[in-house]
């Protein structure tokens, strides 16, 4: 038997020997007269008699190819020969194999000349609830990242924070090569992936992750999965960008990605002060489908600098902003379905904004204004990680997240009012924790064994100073004082654990599921007053809160699953036993409330034909309120707003009806969907408002109240084929119904909001492409009482033109036009406009762009906003023009 050492020595030898025989290499370019390459080419070598061929090869895409040279041949006795399909064929002499051999052909007159069949038709490809939209069908040269081409799919339609739907309905994830990187936080991937980078955008219908319950429980969810293709799981991308500009503006983008089978990453490091919020990539789509899974829903803030309207602006035209953010999104695929996954991004900001408004509000025999001027700087530092581990294998799902956030936020604001003028800082600082754990598995009886616990812990201390004396006549018996100092907690426990058991079948899944939830909560408040001596005093005995709140919820639910090919229904039937304690130890004793709560719902879906569905829904819902709507003592939750409760524990009714139809047509790219909705509750209280031109002072009173609303909303996407455009269109019809009392008087208030929306992106050459978009809403409010009837009319338009004289080469030109209408006042109308140009230097991979936002130098924006019986008319201060020149080229 031959050594292990002689029979590895043996075989290296044997290598060697064969590396040395092949070790002389040709390699050489088979190009045009035009310097373009040749692919395909063939390239022989030959014996000097030119009778004889001792190798060959074909020339790649790129016109490249490596001759292998037979052993002990030398150069001078063997010829070169490259020819091609309507080409002069070209033979060399070989001089030495280390200098490369290059051929330059040239068209042979009387050859053939290749002829090349394209079609300029987009294909959409399905299968089964899948549906496939080639990238490279749908791209411009000028789109650098996936979602600027998710915006022109047929059927797919992107709202302004990045919220993506299908045929009207919002999708619950982006899965990058079938993973879920992400989770609803998918405008990181859609902003930062590479278009090129991407085969298919991929829509799921009945999306259902976990594939333990695969064909056994109903989904109505739709995904989208970016299909990477196959040369860009190989290494490392990234598109990086570096930018400067006048007056003192920069940008940065640098980015690092990974899309293998087994690891896949977006990390990245950004920064700008251009008006870009680099949290908007951080958005949750998806959160009130989250608060609805885990049965809670974190306190909101209580306190404001105070309300300002939010300018119906793209937000690079008015945000005055420095940020920057490091963000790390990792996922790691072990062996037998196991993944690790990262998540995390710390964010610091300053934003800046100056605001100037007019409130009216219209009131029986009154009309009360008020008049404000803002100068406001916010400085965000926000921290977020979460850890998950899951499995998910057909017979076994198990996951578990563990999030944290911390949130530290410092604001100022210098106040200018009727009356005074004030200055105010606001602190609120954020810890929250939680971790969700969810184990399913089936057992050899195929049913299904479910257990489910979450826990978290949230405080968030607020505190805002307003100083130095403001409204001294209400806060400080009109002595003069240095400042108001406002604080509120609500430091918070909550657990939800259940155990559930179901029984699939070969017609429909029954579902039985038991468990309990807790909830702790204290909610403090003090309003103090600092003297111009220092001293410190509490503003007045009604304007404290400490509230125990305790919240225990036992609950069982029945649940059937019909999950057809034709049709799919779902029946939810919960029996939920609720106790609430409460107190607060200087204002009221304990008070309880128990109640057994039954929360049915229902859901249908009926396949009319292969691509086609309707659905309905209905639901029954009751809701209790929180800890902030019985706290007693007032709290200032902004400068002119003070607020506090007399009612007992809002419980509110809600029913919810729904019915829709969806049509594809995927051969010939047409969808259009219809869906209406009608939602009312029922509440036992009502909030009143006393209102005055210096304050606000609202209370909860017992009195019941319902309020009313109907939804109407229809789409519809088309591609044409003959103009290479897609169109599309959605009109929205909402009407509601709702009740206030405004200084002792009751108002019932209809108010009815229409939007049309119409859009076109066109390929009109090769080198040229357009979009256009107009938006047009309106907004009209009236009451039954003596209230007059108000209106107000808004009409967006977008268009954009892209022009690319040669491939190195890009232009790019848009425009903005906004026109508000509000009878008995001016019409406000605003035009901006952007361009740039951007040069691609082929030999670096890099692009320079020089750019010019808002080059018309729009320094100030008005605006109307209506609801109810108020009308507020804005004012705010833009950053007008920036010139930005940038690097950018890919890793």
């Amino acid at each position: 038997m031959m050594q292990p050492a002689r029979a590895v020595g043996l075989t290296l030898l044997c290598v060697l020997f064969a590396a040395w025989g092949y070790a002389q290499t040709v390699k050489g370019m088979v190009k045009d007269t035009t310097g373009k390459a040749v692919p395909y080419a063939t390239v022989s070598l030959k014996n000097s008699a030119g009778n004889t061929i001792v190798a060959y090869t074909v020339t790649d895409s790129k016109g490249s190819f490596a001759l292998q040279v037979p052993a002990n041949t030398a150069a001078n006795t063997l010829l070169a020969e490259a020819r091609s399909l309507g080409y002069k064929t070209v033979v060399k002499s070989i001089a030495s194999f280390d200098a490369p051999l290059d051929f330059t052909l040239a068209h042979a007159p009387n050859a053939l000349q290749t002829v090349v069949i394209k079609s300029s038709r987009p294909v959409l490809r399905t299968h089964g609830d899948t549906l496939n939209y080639k990238v490279s069908e749908f791209a411009n040269p000028q789109d650098r990242t996936i979602g600027e081409v998710i915006k022109k799919l047929p059927g797919i339609s992107v709202a302004a924070d990045g919220t993506i739907s299908y045929n009207n309905k919002p999708i619950s994830a982006v899965y990058i090569g079938g993973d879920n990187l992400l989770d609803d936080k998918y405008s990181i991937a859609t902003n930062s992936i590479p278009q090129v980078a991407v085969n298919q955008v991929q829509v799921i219908q009945n999306d259902q992750p976990i594939k333990v319950l695969r064909n056994k429980v109903l989904s109505e969810d739709v995904a989208l999965n970016l299909e990477i293709k196959k040369g860009a799981k190989l290494h490392l991308m990234g598109q990086e960008s570096i930018g400067a500009g006048l007056p003192g503006n920069y940008d940065v983008d640098l980015n690092a990605m990974m899309f293998k089978d087994s690891y896949k990453a977006i990390n990245y490091l950004a920064g700008n002060n251009t008006g870009y919020d680099v949290q908007q990539d951080l958005l949750s789509h998806n959160l009130t489908d989250y608060n609805q899974r885990i049965d809670n829903a974190l306190p909101p803030t209580v306190l404001s600098l105070g309300a300002v309207n939010t300018p119906q602006l793209a937000e690079n035209r008015y945000l005055f902003d420095q940020s920057g953010v490091l963000n790390v999104n990792n996922l790691v695929n072990l062996k037998n379905n196991v993944q690790l996954r990262v998540n995390a991004y710390y964010v610091h900001d300053t934003q800046k904004q100056d605001y100037s408004q007019q409130t009216t509000v219209f009131l029986p025999g009154d009309t009360v204004k008020y008049k404000e001027i803002q100068h406001n700087r916010s400085a965000p530092a926000l921290f977020h990680a979460q850890f998950t581990l899951n499995i998910n294998r057909p017979q076994y799902y198990l996951n578990d997240a563990l999030l944290m956030d911390q949130k530290n936020i410092t604001s100022y604001s210098g106040l200018k009012t009727d009356s005074s003028a004030v200055n105010q800082v606001l602190k609120d600082n954020t810890l929250n924790f939680s971790n969700e754990f969810n184990l399913i598995r089936a057992l050899k009886s195929n049913n299904i064994i479910q257990a489910y616990s979450y826990v978290s812990h949230s405080a968030e201390p607020e505190n805002l100073a307003i100083g130095p004396g403001y409204n001294a006549a209400i806060f400080n018996k009109n002595v003069p004082y240095a400042q108001l100092i406002q604080n509120v907690n609500i430091p918070s426990w909550y657990t939800n654990n259940y155990f559930a058991f179901k029984i699939p079948s070969g017609l429909f899944t029954q579902s039985y599921r038991t468990g309990f939830s807790i909830q702790s909560q204290t909610l403090t408040s003090g309003l103090n007053v600092v003297q111009n001596s220092n001293s410190i005093n509490l503003e007045s005995d009604s304007a404290v809160n400490r509230v125990n709140w305790s919240k225990r919820k036992l609950y069982a639910e029945a649940a059937y699953d019909l999950p057809g090919t034709v049709l799919q229904a779902n029946l939810t039937l919960p029996l939920t036993l609720q106790q609430i304690n409460y107190s607060d130890s200087s204002f009221a004793p304990n008070k309880n409330l128990t109640r057994l709560y039954f929360n049915p719902q229902f859901r249908v879906k009926y396949q009319v034909s292969a691509e086609n569905y309707l659905n309905f829904i209905y639901s029954y819902r009751n809701q209790i309120g929180t800890v902030e709507n019985v706290y007693p003592g007032y709290i200032l939750t902004d400068y002119r707003t003070l607020y506090a409760n007399n009612a007992n524990l809002t419980e509110q009714q809600n029913q919810q009806v729904g019915a829709g139809f969806s049509y594809r047509k995927a051969l010939t790219l047409f969808f259009w969907s219809i869906n209406a909705l009608y939602n009312r509750t029922d509440a036992n209280n009502i909030a009143s408002s006393v209102i005055t031109n210096n304050i606000q002072e609202g209370i909860v009173l017992p009195y019941p109240n319902s309020t009313g609303s109907w939804v109407l909303k229809g789409t519809i996407s088309k591609y044409s084929f003959a103009l290479r455009t897609t169109f599309s269109g959605a009109i929205t019809w909402q009407n509601t119904s709702s009740v206030q009392i405004q200084n002792n008087a009751l108002l019932p208030f209809n108010t009815t909001t229409e939007t049309f929306n119409v859009n076109a992106d066109t390929k009109v050459t090769n080198n040229v492409n357009f979009s256009y978009k107009a938006t047009l809403s309106q907004i009209a409010s009236h009451s039954s009482v003596e209230v007059s009837a108000y209106k107000v009319d808004q009409l967006l338009q977008q268009a954009s033109v892209n022009y690319d004289p040669v491939e190195a080469l890009q232009f790019n030109l848009s425009g903005e036009h906004y026109f508000t209408y509000q009878r008995g006042n001016p019409n406000l109308k605003y035009f901006f406009a952007d361009a740039s140009i951007k040069y691609r230097i082929s030999k670096w991979k890099t692009d320079l762009q020089l750019s010019a936002n808002n080059f018309l130098n729009v320094k100030t924006y008005n605006a109307l906003y209506l609801s109810a019986n108020t009308l507020t008319a804005s004012s705010y201060t833009l950053p007008g023009r920036i010139i930005m020149i940038k690097i950018m080229f890919n890793i």
